[in-house]
């Protein structure tokens, strides 16, 4: 397999369905903040214990391979007729198990907290937070042209369990989170 193909080394890249954009285009923006997204997930899931998190690696291991199929969605040409898209419309709906199971394990929390904690916990309110940006790309490309909706409902969906795994991440080893100490009430029960 030859890595480069110097196919862009003018700015450019290819769409499946072979159109050729400028790399900084909307579309480019948006599954490459998807792919950086799952390279900042693997990273957290390097500060995962294998024994006691096997649980989050596993979602995270499944996220990863939906993240892919997003990606793949979003770098679709809208002129690529006969593009089968990959994100199931019901890829969001399949995190909010999780998304519940896991917030338990962490205090109940109704203001906003300060991102970090341990390792693993930092690592993972990263890649919540490069998720949101995907989710920012994708709705700015949605004013310009058609998306499958599916992928943004799923970054939307993703960033929250993100956020709880977080949570989770410093519950496990008893490292409370911090409040922001300017925060109103802001979660619902």
């Amino acid at each position: 397999m030859k890595i480069y193909t110097r196919g862009g080394d003018k700015g450019k890249t290819m769409l499946i369905g072979r159109e050729r954009r400028w790399k900084h285009d909307l579309r480019i923006e948006s599954y490459g903040t998807v792919d950086e997204a799952g390279a900042f997930i693997g990273l957290a899931m390097s500060e995962l214990d294998i024994e006691r998190d096997r649980d989050i690696l596993d979602v995270l291991s499944d996220v990863q391979q939906t993240l892919w199929d997003v990606g793949a969605d979003l770098a679709a040409s809208p002129q690529a007729g006969d593009y089968a898209f990959r994100t199931s419309d019901m890829a969001a709906a399949t995190l909010e198990p999780h998304i519940d199971r896991f917030k338990e394990e962490a205090d109940a929390v109704t203001k906003f907290i300060v991102r970090g904690g341990v390792r693993a916990s930092a690592a993972l309110h990263v890649a919540c937070t490069v998720v949101r940006r995907a989710e920012r790309r994708v709705v700015d490309l949605m004013q310009v042209e058609s998306i499958h909706e599916p992928t943004l409902q799923y970054l939307n969906r993703l960033s929250d369990l993100l956020f709880v795994l977080a949570r989770t991440a410093n519950a496990r080893v008893h490292q409370s989170d911090v409040p922001y100490e300017n925060s109103t009430d802001v979660f619902r029960g």
